[in-house]
């Protein structure tokens, strides 16, 4: 909210390209779709509805099933997402793209940027726009803009191997597993913020190095395969 509010307030002409196949399931794409929706309408903002390919989203991740946050499929689902958008841009006379995930603490803000580098070159015509909108001023005014319009609070970055990811680590914190389409709506955004600081989101990756080697030691040998009642091939 706070990135696209700031481009508006400097005049920008912005137009929301929704395209985020990698959301699953279908319920948390579609709320979060339409919360967007919601706040591009009070903007006054052009809002584009793209495909929700998730099969092609799957098929790309083949092989990064345990790659983890910042990792090899993020940067996948970066290229996948913003190649979409830059061709869209050049398609209806655009000349920059850029993206949210770049506001994200929990997001490498030079992975995204690189991604949305490459998407533009690309495409004649069009740049990606860069700004450092991972500023402390930025993260209270997202969680501002949050609580003021009670947004559904998001308790993962949108993927299925996100919401395994998510789920693994609440476990080993003793908390209950992630309820899709029923979590709270933002109402606090001190302590929201505070979830995002910079101290918080380094010590999480510095406390995960090994997360890799964790996923693939607990998931490595799971099987569904759809043979009922063959325990031996169904593990999962």
């Amino acid at each position: 909210g706070a990135m696209v509010e700031a481009m508006v307030a400097d005049g920008l002409d912005v137009t929301i390209y929704f395209y985020n196949p990698n959301i699953h399931p279908r319920r948390e794409y579609e709320i979060r779709k339409e919360e967007n929706k919601r706040f591009a309408q009070a903007l006054g903002v052009p809002f584009v509805d793209a495909d929700y390919d998730s099969g092609e989203f799957f098929k790309r991740s083949k092989g990064l099933e345990f790659s983890p946050e910042r990792g090899a499929r993020c940067t996948m689902c970066f290229d996948m997402r913003m190649d979409r958008t830059a061709a869209h841009a050049a398609a209806h006379g655009f000349r920059y793209v850029t993206t949210t995930n770049a506001t994200s603490r929990w997001k490498d803000a030079k992975q995204v940027d690189a991604a949305g580098a490459r998407a533009a070159a690309r495409y004649p015509g069009v740049q990606y726009l860069w700004r450092d909108w991972q500023t402390e001023g930025m993260t209270r005014r997202k969680y501002r803009i949050n609580a003021d319009q009670r947004f559904y609070k998001q308790e993962y970055c949108g993927c299925s191997f996100s919401l395994r990811d998510s789920n693994t680590w609440r476990a080993a914190q003793g908390m209950p597993p992630i309820q899709v389409g029923h979590g709270e709506s933002y109402s606090d955004p001190e302590a929201d913020s505070a979830e995002e600081s910079e101290e918080v989101v380094a010590g999480f990756f510095r406390d995960n190095q090994a997360y890799e080697e964790q996923l693939r030691e607990t998931y490595g040998r799971r099987r569904k395969d759809g043979a009922a009642g063959d325990d031996a091939r169904n593990n999962w």
